[in-house]
């Protein structure tokens, strides 16, 4: 019995556990706390701000060149006996060789213009990693939002067909009690059973989708993809078309663009390519300061080492057979190329504006026409099926009216993608 007992708890304390573990692995979510997650655990984000600290380094990397190096190094020398001879006969005098150790400090410097022009170009950039992290964040952003709003909009429609099949199949319960007391043809039961079965699968079809895009989305957020995912923002509050309106009317400042300010940095870039090919010509001048210290292991010798020394150097290039001139050259035309580009980027910037505007438009009227039209159909699946109830309705119409309610819900869903779509398009060029 006491066994039992102490198996009954161990039962227990492991259901408890693996509660606390589903419990603890739900996330519930608002669409701005959504974004801010992925922000923080995106891989691409993750990665996108690594890449800002490697340009850090990589610039404190070209600047610590141009600053004083100090080394410190020791050599020890043994003759093995060695003897140096002077003079011949009577005058002949032997110095000893006797081992010695001479210990060094040197400070050295060396500075020319292409490592002034290289530490600006890593400047530069460090600003083109910080821009692209900032335009990941804003893409990150912005797929988030989009799956959020599909995974609503998908559970929306979900709740909707629930709805119809129910009412559909206690009509096709009303028509087969019909036709077993004989009030009703049995091709009018199929037929709405055939019509049941058509609902229950899109209904499936809809469920396996939302489940789809729940990893999607966790994919997205860098949570564990096993997690469970609640959304706690609803429809209404996500999908403002008066917010969506406004945009349309909104400014385009193409300097806030993204992309428009990596061209810049670009060009940039170029235009210090042509300063370091001009450099080339420039002298490098260089410095040190050396301390010895030689210490004899037996005898003292002789010591021809300074203990202190100070030297300079400065060096001038003259003839490279044309290469240094060659090499400004082509860094002309590469910057008159940048330049090209990036007027070329800025019209279509500007084409790119308008077209997302007209869509955006386009894409407003197209859901208030849609969400006006499903309305309509849900009312007329009602009405139909009221009087079918009453045996004022065909079979037929009711089939055509849930037909109709699909399609209707199907291009709803659409309409409210392609205005998510637009909106974010457009809040994305504009950097809203």
């Amino acid at each position: 019995m006491n066994v039992n007992y102490r198996r009954l708890l161990l039962t227990a304390a492991c259901l408890c556990a693996a509660f606390a573990a589903t419990a603890q692995s739900t996330m519930r979510l608002s669409l701005e706390e959504a974004q801010r997650y992925a922000v923080e655990h995106n891989a691409a984000m993750q990665n996108a701000s690594l890449e800002v600290k490697k340009a850090e380094a990589d610039k404190w990397k070209t600047l610590s060149s141009m600053l004083p190096s100090v080394k410190a190094g020791f050599d020890y020398q043994n003759m093995l006996g060695y003897e140096m001879k002077m003079g011949s006969g009577a005058m002949n005098i032997k110095i000893p060789m006797d081992p010695n150790g001479t210990f060094s400090v040197t400070a050295s410097v060396a500075l020319n213009g292409a490592m002034v022009v290289g530490t600006m170009m890593k400047d530069i950039a460090l600003e083109m990693a910080d821009i692209t992290r900032q335009q990941t964040e804003q893409q990150t952003r912005s797929s988030v939002r989009n799956v959020y709003v599909s995974l609503l909009v998908m559970q929306q429609t979900a709740e909707l067909l629930d709805s119809s099949v129910a009412n559909l199949e206690r009509l096709a319960a009303t028509s087969q009690s019909a036709v077993d007391v004989g009030a009703a043809e049995q091709v009018d039961a199929d037929k709405l059973m055939v019509q049941v079965a058509s609902l229950r699968s899109t209904v499936n079809a809809t469920r396996r989708s939302i489940q789809a895009l729940r990893g999607t989305l966790l994919l997205q957020l860098g949570a564990d993809v096993e997690s469970q995912l609640e959304l706690s923002t609803t429809m209404d509050e996500v999908l403002d078309i008066d917010q969506a309106a406004a945009l349309t009317g909104r400014e385009f400042d193409i300097t806030r663009n993204y992309n428009y300010q990596l061209l810049e940095q670009s060009e940039k870039l170029a235009k210090k390519q042509v300063s370091l090919a001009w450099m080339d010509f420039s002298p490098t001048l260089s410095a040190y300061y050396q301390y010895s210290k030689k210490v004899y292991f037996g005898e003292e010798g002789m010591n021809m080492t300074p203990p202190n020394m100070v030297g300079a150097n400065i060096s001038v290039p003259l003839l490279t057979t044309g290469t240094r001139v060659a090499g400004v050259k082509s860094a002309k035309l590469a910057y008159q190329e940048s330049v090209n580009s990036r007027r070329q980027a800025e019209d279509g910037l500007r084409v790119q504006y308008a077209q997302l505007r007209y869509d955006l438009a386009s894409a407003l009227e197209s859901y208030d026409i849609q969400k006006r039209s499903l309305e309509l159909s849900q009312r007329v699946f009602n009405n139909v099926t009221e009087k079918y109830r009453y045996g004022h309705a065909s079979s037929l119409e009711v089939t055509t009216a849930s037909t109709d309610i699909i399609t209707a819900q199907s291009n709803y869903i659409q309409a409210v993608m392609n205005v998510v779509n637009a909106q974010l398009s457009l809040e994305n060029l504009l950097n809203n």
